[in-house]
């Protein structure tokens, strides 16, 4: 029996459309004319104050300030509802329920505050698969820092490892842990697959649940 954790956006869900449309309403509310889907798109995967520092930097504003506060308390109350848009990418239930079946243990470790991520696995009908989510705001610290990681292993009751993830601070997450880190080349990463860490690689989640098996074991 394997334990897998699962990063969330880019990697279980594809929620950069429902993260772009709250962006852009932060933004008009300040007076700032809105950003394109591929620019909010590259700010995902690094927790929430990363993100409005990355809106205020793309209108020339400074990352931190009465500003900053304004639209990070703006931005963290429409993430709470901000899940309408959002999809799982194709697979992933199905991949789930499959490594359910098989008697494997899930859960969720995700820079994306905790209560906005149980809101959107909720309204997705995805909660149950996981025994433990470990948010953003859950420690002190988040990825790429391994410890909310191995906290949610942890938290899951140990069992052989393995992290999905999509994104470079998710491989710097599983180098960090000594965790063997499967990549799904899909969801938000900025950097070519060939450099970034990984011990696998997928595109179809149709492939997962023997590809985890596999990893479990290195």
């Amino acid at each position: 029996m394997a334990t897998i954790v699962f990063d969330l956006d880019g990697t279980l869900i594809d929620s950069a459309p429902d993260i772009h449309a709250a962006s852009n309403a932060v933004l008009a509310e300040a007076g700032f004319d809105p950003l394109t889907f591929d620019e909010v798109r590259s700010f995902v995967g690094k927790g929430v104050p990363h993100l409005v520092g990355c809106l205020l930097e793309a209108r020339g504003q400074p990352r931190e300030g009465e500003l900053f506060d304004r639209l990070y308390a703006d931005f963290t109350a429409r993430y709470h509802t901000a899940v309408t848009l959002t999809q799982p990418y194709l697979g992933v239930m199905d991949a789930l329920e499959m490594l359910r079946t098989r008697g494997h243990v899930l859960g969720v470790c995700t820079n994306k505050p905790v209560a906005p991520a149980r809101a959107v696995l909720d309204h997705l009908g995805m909660s149950d698969y996981f025994g433990a989510v470990l948010g953003g705001d859950s420690l002190p610290v988040r990825k790429p820092d391994p410890e909310p990681l191995l906290a949610t292993f942890a938290a899951l009751g140990g069992g052989q490892p393995v992290f999905v993830g999509d994104s470079e601070v998710d491989a710097q997450t599983a180098e960090a842990a000594r965790i063997p880190f499967a990549l799904y080349t899909g969801g938000y990463r900025k950097t070519p697959v060939t450099e970034m860490h990984h011990d696998a690689l997928f595109d179809d989640f149709d492939a997962l649940p023997e590809l985890v098996e596999w990893l479990a074991w290195l």
